[in-house]
């Protein structure tokens, strides 16, 4: 088949779980036989120096085609131009499927839609409820979501709570399928020791997007109030939220426990997984977290809020407290760094690999575009003949 995917900022890049999910199907549909060009937005990256290091477009990825859309750099407007001008040249690629990402991506579906184009959505959270959005993207968002119930020929949700709303919502039925995590390199902490001074076991790790639906401000606030040696990494860099981020590093230089690393990837990214003691998202609103997926495959003991979305992946593997409660965090936090953990980290290995498997996944969406794509049953048809 040829398949498209729109709907993310670029790959490869980590900037978010989105860029992560389309590099990990593409490439593997290419591994399959596929034929797949991903629609990257042109635009400053400045956390993947990997792709601007020369200011060169990339065309080509691990056999995947790699075609780069103009777009605004600007909060609320970027996404807009990009879906759009990305509809617009994929009714010429004659795919048999083309696959939208998140639901901002998915107000322009009608597009492709009027010239009858097999459309396959993924809803990777409900996007309108992340607080950085304000009045116009909020309702921008909701269109396209109202969009994709409409148009599109297959929804794919990330949990059982987003399958739930569409069904309650608009009485659409979805597939659930989650996203995956990759057995990991663990390493000794020689980067992370020489940069920040870090040794195993040595600091409770926050690595995610700074943005406020990922709840730091909450870990911070009980962080503070606990005696303790280890130090509070915090991980990532900001999207679209630069007074947040702000904020946060007014809240950090307060304690001089605290660490801010800002955007991390590669050796460096895999070192702060191998060598925490303890992982943490206090998350309001979530769609499916790789980061949280990412450190269960580490191995490593997790402290979360109790929000359907994180609960859903760490079932009895995991920590848990009240969300937005941050008397509750603290109590957690310092039960945790106070007692030896009870789960081993192979039992939560073993668990998460087994669970979130790529290449199953991968085979479930590829599933799911041969069930829609009229290109393909043609194509299946005269082969037979």
């Amino acid at each position: 088949m040829k398949i498209a995917m729109i709907g993310h900022k670029r790959i490869p890049s980590r900037e978010g779980g989105v860029e992560i999910v389309v590099e990990e199907l593409s490439t593997r549909l290419v591994n399959l036989g596929n034929t797949v060009e991903v629609y990257n937005r042109r635009g400053k990256n400045v956390q993947d120096k990997q792709v601007d290091k020369h200011k060169k477009k990339i065309k080509e990825y691990k056999g995947v085609q790699i075609l780069t859309i103009p777009t605004i750099n600007k909060k609320g407007i970027d996404a807009l131009m990009y879906s759009f001008f990305a509809s617009i040249r994929a009714l010429f690629g004659k795919y048999d499927i083309l696959h939208y990402h998140a639901e901002g991506s998915c107000a322009m579906l009608w597009i492709p839609k009027l010239f009858k184009k097999k459309i396959v959505v993924t809803i990777h959270g409900l996007d309108w409820q992340r607080s950085k959005w304000g009045g116009f993207a909020t309702k921008y968002i909701k269109f396209g979501e109202k969009l994709a119930v409409k148009y599109a020929d297959e929804i794919i949700v990330l949990s059982k709570g987003v399958q739930k709303y569409f069904q309650e919502t608009y009485n659409r039925k979805t597939v659930f399928i989650p996203n995956g995590v990759n057995k990991p390199e663990i390493r000794q902490p020689n980067k992370i020791k020489e940069k920040y001074g870090l040794e195993k076991d040595d600091y409770i790790l926050f690595l995610a997007r700074i943005v406020p639906e990922k709840g730091l401000h909450y870990l911070i606030e009980a962080y503070k109030q606990i005696d303790t040696n280890k130090k509070l990494v915090i991980a990532g860099g900001a999207s679209h939220t630069n007074e947040y981020l702000s904020q946060i590093k007014e809240m950090a230089s307060q304690d001089k426990r605290i660490i801010m690393t800002g955007f991390v990837q590669g050796e460096e990214l895999e070192e702060l997984y191998s060598n925490c003691y303890l992982y943490c998202l206090p998350s309001d609103v979530e769609g499916m977290p790789i980061s949280l997926l990412e450190a269960m495959s580490y191995g490593a003991t997790c402290l979360v809020s109790d929000i359907e979305e994180n609960t859903q992946v760490t079932e009895q593997y995991a920590k848990t407290f009240e969300k937005g409660n941050i008397q509750n965090l603290k109590n957690k936090l310092e039960e945790i760094l106070n007692e030896k953990n009870d789960i081993q980290k192979a039992e939560i290995q073993e668990y998460i690999l087994k669970k979130y498997n790529w290449d199953t996944i991968v085979k479930q969406t590829e599933k799911i575009y041969k069930e829609k794509s009229i290109g393909y049953t043609d194509k299946k048809q005269n082969k037979n003949k």
